[in-house]
């Protein structure tokens, strides 16, 4: 199978999951590697992400059944008390590029994350082919930051910097909401 096939694989098995979980009444959007070069920001991965804000020991674990019953590989992850996520299940086949799910709900911790905006904001129609939501660029960007840590910093950057413009307020009221004004001053510097 060559790399193209396989990427427009991976992007249909991603579509089948989102349609999964959006047929449980949740919401889905592709951020992650993929999202960024939707957005113009290209660098290498071997998986897709997809984002998604549901309750993990129900809805997450229903739809690893629901993945498993079509063929495919899943494991799961629940979070704890000091997990800032909700979980993640990836999910693998010979065919496709594993695809992540992470989920930004943790009904064990009362936290705010970028994960629910990056969800309910995404925008369809930005993938050719593909009913695949994707995330907005100042939701990304807040994701990154959330993420913390060099790589996510760096990645920021270069998605703000293959911009030709970008709303600068629009990007401080994303990140002032989950306290990442800090981290956000940073990259907003290392552009200037």
């Amino acid at each position: 199978m060559t790399e193209p096939d396989r990427g427009r694989r991976t992007l249909e098995v991603a579509a089948e999951i989102a349609a999964l979980l959006e047929a449980d009444g949740a919401r889905v959007a592709l951020i992650g590697a993929t999202a960024l070069a939707v957005h113009g920001y290209v660098r290498a991965t071997r998986d897709l992400d997809l984002a998604t804000v549901v309750e993990p020991f129900t809805q997450l674990r229903a739809l690893a059944g629901r993945c498993r019953a079509a063929g495919h590989e899943v494991e799961l992850s629940y979070p704890d008390e000091d997990d800032p996520l909700g979980g993640v299940m990836t999910v693998t086949g010979a065919d496709f590029d594993p695809i992540q799910v992470v989920n930004f709900y943790n009904p064990l911790r009362d936290t705010d994350n970028p994960g629910f905006d990056a969800v309910t904001e995404a925008l369809p129609g930005l993938i050719e082919g593909s009913a695949l939501r994707v995330a907005r660029i100042v939701d990304l960007v807040a994701l990154k930051l959330y993420a913390g840590g060099a790589k996510s910093l760096a990645d920021a950057v270069e998605l703000l910097r293959a911009q030709d413009a970008f709303e600068e307020p629009a990007l401080r009221r994303a990140c002032a909401q989950y306290g990442l004004e800090p981290a956000l001053e940073l990259v907003l510097r290392e552009l200037r």
